[in-house]
């Protein structure tokens, strides 16, 4: 062997044991498990968790430096932390986007890319159909600080289309939305919003980067609630932000300023969380379809509500700009309120909480939790009845949880 090629076999060696890890043109499931590895001199296998409130510096100038720099290095945790930047790095990497951002939540995502891109006297056009929670945030402290919101029908495109203003800076949506599994065109809206000159904003929750890239679709920007499917098993709490540079940069200073930032131990929780995504997506999605279709066999349930069935208005665009149907469905018993909470305390292998996106099967009444906050007016419009129950569908054995939903049906008399 020459020593050209020793010298380049050696160098590739120190590559694998110090430095980053990125592998171009890799496959999802590679990327997810490999990006943005940044392994220390300890050669370690894992990714480290940087468990520190701040970094020493060289020197006064290299401290000046860095806090003074355009690009990111290691100043203080708040906004610059090796784990952190993993974990940002391998979203971006997922998602197609050039750069994310990640926060303490799911909430200070959306807000966070809101106070960091919007200001008095914009103009928003939202989906009625959103997380009750994000239609809070957008319906009564977003128009504390002056800016206007206007709530349309999610899927009528001429509705959204009309809604826009001189002054419309940002469209935003989920789909499939939480909980009715509304699809929306994310192509359309691309148009409109690029013909408004405004943002696209998509709430990715449901679907993850697994079934569905909002970016490659014409949205501007991608925001996660990384508590739901990207950790899985309900550990943590934290959020992601995706899109590009010039949004991401806006975003970083002002999480630098105001502090909703991610913990470096969430951060390595959520990287554990993505090896497993896209095995843990396809599961939830197999057992949804397989639920919803047995649920819309029973005489006790008048309406299921899951993309992945034909019936349903939204499968054919859902095919279209998804690769799965989700994990999560809404179905409406025959009864009310009193009858679907008799339904829901029934159950013994459902958990009754309002998180979703776990390997455990959860469960709950949106009318007076997820969406309890709203006025009935504004439940009225986003479609939520007294008689719709949510279940986000775990990876049980599928049998177990119909057999739990029997167990639901036989106490409310049916």
């Amino acid at each position: 062997m020459s020593d050209k090629k020793n010298t380049d076999q050696n160098s590739s060696s120190r590559n694998r044991a110090v430095g980053r890890t990125s592998i171009p043109g890799s496959m999802f499931e590679t990327q997810a498990i490999r990006e943005g590895h940044n392994r220390t001199h300890e050669g370690e296998h894992a990714e480290p968790i940087f468990a520190t409130s701040s970094f020493i510096f060289e020197s006064a100038a290299d401290a000046a430096a860095r806090f003074k720099g355009p690009e990111p290095s290691n100043v203080y945790s708040r906004y610059t932390n090796p784990t952190v930047r993993n974990f940002e790095e391998r979203i971006a990497a997922l998602e197609g986007a050039e750069q994310a951002v990640a926060t303490a939540s799911g909430m200070s995502a959306i807000l966070s890319t809101c106070m960091s891109l919007l200001k008095a006297g914009d103009h928003v056009v939202c989906s009625s159909s959103l997380f009750g929670t994000t239609i809070s945030l957008f319906g009564n402290i977003m128009q504390r600080f002056g800016v206007e919101v206007t709530f349309v029908a999610p899927t009528d495109m001429l509705e959204w289309e009309n809604a826009i203003k001189d002054n419309t800076e940002m469209l935003f949506l989920e789909t499939p939305s939480n909980p009715l599994s509304e699809v929306i065109d994310i192509r359309a809206l691309a148009v409109i919003s690029k013909n408004a000159g405004a943002l696209l904003v998509v709430d990715n929750v449901f679907c993850t980067p697994v079934l569905q890239r909002p970016l490659e679709l014409g949205a501007d920007i991608v925001v996660h609630s990384a508590t739901k499917y990207i950790d899985g098993q309900g550990r943590c709490v934290g959020g992601v932000v995706a899109g590009r540079a010039e949004h991401m940069k806006e975003l970083v200073a002002f999480l630098r300023t105001a502090g909703p930032t991610m913990s470096p131990f969430n951060a390595w929780v959520f990287l554990k969380g993505l090896e497993t995504l896209k095995l843990r997506m396809d599961a939830h999605c197999a057992n949804a379809q397989a639920l919803a279709q047995w649920l819309d066999e029973q005489p006790q349930v008048e309406r299921v509500y899951y993309s992945g069935l034909e019936s349903h208005p939204g499968h054919e665009l859902a095919k279209s700009q998804q690769t799965g149907f989700g994990g999560v469905l809404s179905f409406e018993i025959k009864g009310d309120k009193t009858a679907a909470w008799n339904f829901i305390d029934a159950t013994i292998l459902c958990s009754l909480t309002a998180n979703l996106g776990d390997v455990k099967t959860t469960i709950v009444h949106p009318a007076t939790t997820t969406h309890g906050r709203l006025t009935d007016e504004l439940r009225a419009e986003a479609g939520i009845k007294d008689s719709l129950i949510r279940i986000a569908v775990g990876l049980e054995h599928i049998e177990d949880i119909k057999q739990d939903m029997l167990r639901g049906f036989a106490a409310i008399g049916c």
